[in-house]
């Protein structure tokens, strides 16, 4: 096997779904034998991350023109005398500083991943400074193509979740004092507006209201709107069934716990949490819009609705709480589909892109010796 030296690249400083996708794939290929390392802003909590998981991590700082003029001096550098083969880089400000020094330093393959669902606007951070690109779904590959993108320079690799260690059980149902007979619509994602939460409440308020088993679980936070969400079900009457758990670091054991998932994003550009719901065996109900349809087998693992369309998404979460027969049949053929696919696996996401890189890698060389 080709040993690669990679160097992967972020600007931003929190810790959301873009820095976890980073996190596991160098997690994938450093079990695959590849030297990985990792170039953030000092601060960043995925510097850290990576640092305690034992990476070795460059940092420095990149706003302002000096900053920038200091990094790809000093990356250009770095890379010269290290001899990276790849440098990975995740966002349009990381692109423009380290995807340059790359350029500057020859090394012979910069790749820039995409993890938005939005329009892209110049195709400079896509097509002129990394050689090829990395979609985290067939919705952005399709978008990028149709900006301009060359189809065999963007490659897809979805985000991967950890299936062979995947925890049984659930400690949910006795946490939340529930009765065995209670039936938990489930959903995970931070409390952002984009996130669709109005429309997830607006859609099960009237169910609560028929059904006195019926509960809502909603996991994550965000100020202010958590704050806003829980002052709207205190004012309708809907506290003992609504239930806010906050940002929690066993969103498995939770999933595994309840019955159906539903989540009314109105922006996604693959949705993981879908994936990681049917590895609990659970139905999902999602909005038809970015990545989301490629989640699921729509009408087999779970139901797709339209954007906002509050009543389409309570009649799909009444369709299975009148059944739980369907409930059970879809939570299987979801479980089976997440596990037989292999498309979600942390191996299949590292895997893909190393094959996409010794693909690239190869091309170029043939290209070159031409």
């Amino acid at each position: 096997m080709t040993r690669l030296r990679i160097a992967f690249s972020e600007a931003a400083t929190s810790f959301g779904g873009q820095e976890q996708y980073i996190f596991k794939v160098m997690c994938g290929l450093r079990e695959r034998g590849h030297d990985v390392q990792a170039i953030c802003q000092p601060h960043a909590k995925l510097a850290q991350r990576l640092q305690d998981d034992g990476f070795v991590v460059h940092t420095l700082l990149t706003d302002g023109f000096v900053n920038y003029a200091k990094g790809v001096v000093r990356l250009r550098r770095l890379f010269i005398e290290q001899g990276f083969d790849v440098v990975n880089t995740n966002s349009r400000r990381d692109t423009m500083l380290v995807g340059v020094a790359a350029r500057l330093a020859g090394v012979p393959l910069v790749v820039r991943s995409r993890h938005l669902a939005k329009r892209v606007g110049s195709l400079l951070s896509y097509t002129v400074v990394p050689h090829a690109v990395i979609a985290c779904s067939q919705y952005v590959r399709n978008h990028l193509i149709e900006r301009g993108a060359a189809p065999d320079k963007v490659k897809v690799v979805y985000p991967g979740i950890d299936l062979n260690n995947w925890p049984t059980g659930s400690t949910l149902r006795s946490e939340l004092k529930l009765a065995e007979n209670d039936v938990v619509i489930v959903s995970v994602a931070v409390m952002r507006e984009q996130k669709g939460h109005r429309v997830l409440l607006e859609a099960v308020e009237p169910l609560i209201r028929a059904r006195p088993n019926v509960h809502l679980v909603l996991v994550g936070s965000g100020s202010p709107l958590m704050e806003t969400l829980q002052d709207i079900v205190q004012e309708r009457g809907l506290a003992r069934r609504v239930h806010f758990l906050g940002t929690r670091q066993d969103v498995p054991q939770i999933l595994n716990g309840s019955d159906i998932f539903a989540l009314a994003t109105e922006t996604e550009a693959t949705g993981t949490v879908f994936a990681e719901a049917q590895a609990s065996g659970l139905p999902v109900i999602g909005t038809r819009v970015g990545g989301v349809p490629e989640m699921m087998l729509e009408n087999e693992t779970g139901i797709l609705f339209a954007l906002r369309d509050v009543a389409a998404l309570t009649s799909a979460l009444q369709k299975l709480l009148d059944n739980p027969a369907l409930r059970r049949q879809m939570g299987v053929a979801g479980r089976r589909f997440v596990y037989e696919a292999h498309r979600y696996d942390l191996s299949t996401m590292a895997s893909s892109t190393e094959h996409a890189y010794l693909n690239w890698l190869g091309q170029r060389k043939r290209r070159s010796s031409s």
